[in-house]
C-alpha cells in the first residue's frame, strides 16, 4: 500500500510541476498621448477593448485616463516621468499626495498592476539615474502604507544603451558608469519580485548597421541562424538575440531570479529618406512575426518556455514627437482611429482581403458626395464604360472597417487622402473613407468586377463618386488618365468604429485549458492520497 501512495504522491507533485511550468506571455500596447486630435480617452478605451487588448501602458497618471478604463479589466502600467522624479525622490510627502490624488481615488475599479519609474533614465538628457531608486523606494512606502505593495509592482524602464555591449548574447555586460545605479535598483527589484523593464527596438540596430544586420533576421523573417560563439546557442532573430544579452547581462551581476519584461518594442511605418525600411510593410511584418513569436512560441535560445510580457509601441502615431520623421510614425493608428496597417492582435491572422463577388445585386450605395443618381453595374468590366467601386450603405460598419484595413494594408492602397487635413478626410465616416480605398484599389488592379469585391461590403457605380477636391481614381484602361488627389481641407475626429473584433483564443485560452484540465485531475489524485492515508 505504501509504494502505491508513494506513486499516487509523485504523480500528484508532477501535476503541480507541469501547472508550474505552463505559463502564459502577453502582449500589451502602449498608449502614448504626444500628439494633436488624438480620440478622447474614452474612445481609446472602447478601441482597445475592441481590440481584445487586456495589457495597457501609459506614461503617466492622467486621471481621465484611468476613469477610462475603470471596469475594463484592462490591466495598466502607469508611469511616473522624468520631470517628476526629484520631487517623488526628495519628499515622501509628495509621493503620498500623489498616491493619494491619483492612484487610490481609481483603484482598484481602474486596474492598474504596475509602475514604470521614470523613462530610459540613462538616455536622457539631465542623467537623473540618481532619483530613480529613492523615488521607487518612497512609492514603495507610499504603497505600504495603502496595503497595495504586493499588489502594484515598481520598476523603471531601459534603453538597450544601458548595456555596454549586447552581443554575442552571452558576452553582454551593463555598462561600468551605470552600475553604481543599477546595483541597489536591481536588488530592490529582487527583494519586491519586480521585473526588469528594457525597451527593445529591432529597428534601430539595423537602421544604423544595415551593413551588418539583415533585415529579414530583424524581422522575424531570416531562414538562416545566428551563432553565439560563446554558448553554441542560434538565434534567427534579433529580438531574441537583445532579450538575452539582457539576461545574460543580469546573471554576470548574480541576479538570475528577477524576471524580464519588454516594455516598448516596434517598428516605424514612415521615415525620412534615408530610413528606408520605415515602411508600413515592414511594421506589419515586425509586429505581427513579434506577436505571433510571443504566443505560438514562448522564451528563447537561452530561456526556453520563459514567459516574455512585450508592449507594442505604439497605439497611435505621436505627431509632437521631436527627431526625425520615424520618431512620429510608430503608431498601428492615425489619430482619427482609422489603421495604418491592418495588424491582427490575436497572432492568427485573420484580417479578412477580397473574396468572391456577392450575389446580391441590391446594394446601392450613395457617393460621399451628392451622388444619389449612381446606378449599380452588375455585370462584368470591359467595353469602355467607366465605372467605379464604392462601399454598399447596405454594409455593416464593421465588415466595412475590416475590408478598409485590408484595402490599406495587404492591399497597398495609398490610404493618405483620407487622413485628417487631406482632401478626401471628409466625411468622417467608414462609409465614405471606404468607398475611397475600394475604388483606389479596384482602378489599381484593372477595374474588373472580381476587383470590386470585398466580401459582398462594396458595388461597382457608372457615376463618377468623386466630390469637391477629393477626386476618385480612374483607371487607364477606361478613360486614359489617371485621376490624381489635390487641395486641402480640415475635419474633425467624431467615433472609432475599430476592426478586429474577433477575442483572441489562442494562448491564454490554452492556458485555461490546461490549467481547467489539471486542476480536473488534481482534486481527486489528492482525494486518493487521503483516502489511503485514512
Amino acid at each position: 500500500m505504501s509504494s502505491r501512495l508513494k506513486l499516487i504522491f509523485l504523480t500528484c507533485v508532477s501535476l503541480l510541476a507541469f501547472l508550474e511550468f505552463v505559463t502564459a506571455s502577453n502582449i500589451g500596447i502602449c498608449y502614448g498621448r504626444n500628439a494633436d486630435n488624438l480620440p478622447s480617452p474614452n474612445k481609446v478605451s472602447e478601441l482597445i477593448q475592441h481590440l481584445n487588448i487586456k495589457f495597457v501602458r501609459i506614461y503617466d497618471a492622467n486621471i481621465d485616463v484611468l476613469k477610462a478604463f475603470a471596469n475594463t479589466n484592462i490591466e495598466l502600467m502607469i508611469g511616473v516621468p522624468n520631470a517628476d522624479l526629484l520631487a517623488f525622490a526628495q519628499f515622501q510627502s509628495n509621493v503620498d499626495t500623489w498616491l493619494r490624488n491619483n492612484i487610490l481615488p481609481y483603484y482598484p475599479t481602474t486596474k492598474i498592476t504596475s509602475i514604470s519609474v521614470g523613462l530610459e533614465v540613462t538616455e536622457a538628457p539631465d542623467n537623473a539615474t540618481g532619483l530613480v531608486l529613492p523615488a521607487m523606494q518612497n512609492i514603495h512606502n507610499a504603497l505600504k502604507k495603502s496595503g497595495l505593495d504586493k499588489k502594484i509592482k515598481i520598476s523603471s524602464s531601459h534603453s538597450l544603451a544601458i548595456l555596454s555591449r549586447s552581443f554575442p548574447p552571452s558576452s553582454a555586460t551593463f555598462s561600468k558608469k551605470h552600475l553604481p545605479f543599477l546595483k541597489p535598483m536591481l536588488e530592490f527589484l529582487a527583494e519586491n519580485e519586480s521585473p526588469f523593464m528594457i525597451d527593445l527596438y529591432p529597428y534601430y540596430a539595423y537602421r544604423d548597421s544595415a551593413e551588418k544586420v539583415r533585415l529579414e533576421y530583424a524581422l522575424f523573417e531570416s531562414s538562416s541562424q545566428v551563432v553565439d560563439p560563446g554558448t553554441g546557442l542560434l538565434y534567427s532573430n534579433m529580438f531574441d538575440a537583445q532579450l538575452d544579452a539582457v539576461y545574460f547581462a543580469l546573471m554576470a551581476m548574480n541576479f538570475k531570479t528577477v524576471k524580464v519584461m519588454v516594455t516598448e518594442s516596434g517598428w516605424p511605418s514612415k521615415g525620412s529618406p534615408k530610413e528606408t525600411a520605415a515602411t508600413p510593410d515592414n511594421a506589419l511584418a515586425y509586429n505581427t512575426n513579434l506577436i505571433r513569436h510571443v504566443i505560438g512560441d514562448p522564451g528563447t535560445p537561452a530561456k526556453p518556455g520563459e514567459e516574455i510580457d512585450v508592449y507594442l509601441f505604439s497605439l497611435f502615431n505621436e505627431n509632437r514627437k521631436p527627431g526625425v520623421e520615424s520618431e512620429r510614425n510608430w503608431g498601428m493608428f492615425y489619430a482619427n482611429g482609422t489603421s495604418v496597417y491592418a495588424l491582427d492582435f490575436t497572432g492568427e491572422n485573420t484580417v479578412p482581403g477580397p473574396v468572391s463577388p456577392s450575389n446580391s445585386t441590391t446594394g446601392v450605395s450613395p457617393s460621399p458626395g451628392d451622388n444619389s443618381n449612381s446606378t449599380v453595374v452588375t455585370g462584368g468590366g470591359g467595353g469602355g464604360a467607366k465605372k467605379w467601386c464604392i462601399a454598399s450603405s447596405q454594409a455593416s460598419v464593421t465588415a466595412l472597417q475590416s475590408a478598409l484595413d485590408w484595402a490599406c494594408g495587404p492591399g497597398n492602397v495609398d490610404c493618405s487622402a483620407v487622413q485628417p487635413n487631406q482632401p478626401c478626410f471628409e466625411p468622417d465616416t467608414v462609409l465614405s473613407h471606404a468607398s475611397y480605398a475600394f475604388n483606389t484599389y479596384y482602378q489599381q488592379s484593372g477595374g474588373s468586377s472580381s476587383d470590386c469585391s470585398f466580401g459582398g461590403v462594396s458595388v461597382e457605380v457608372d457615376k463618377d463618386p468623386s466630390y469637391g477636391n477629393c477626386l476618385y481614381m480612374i483607371a487607364p484602361a477606361t478613360d486614359g488618365m489617371n485621376r490624381t488627389m489635390a487641395g486641402n481641407i480640415t475635419g474633425n475626429i467624431t467615433a472609432i468604429d475599430s476592426p478586429l473584433a474577433s477575442p483572441s483564443t489562442s494562448n491564454e485560452g490554452f492556458r485555461q485549458m490546461v490549467v481547467s484540465v489539471a486542476v480536473s485531475l488534481l482534486l481527486p489524485c489528492f482525494v486518493v492520497s487521503l483516502s489511503l492515508v485514512w
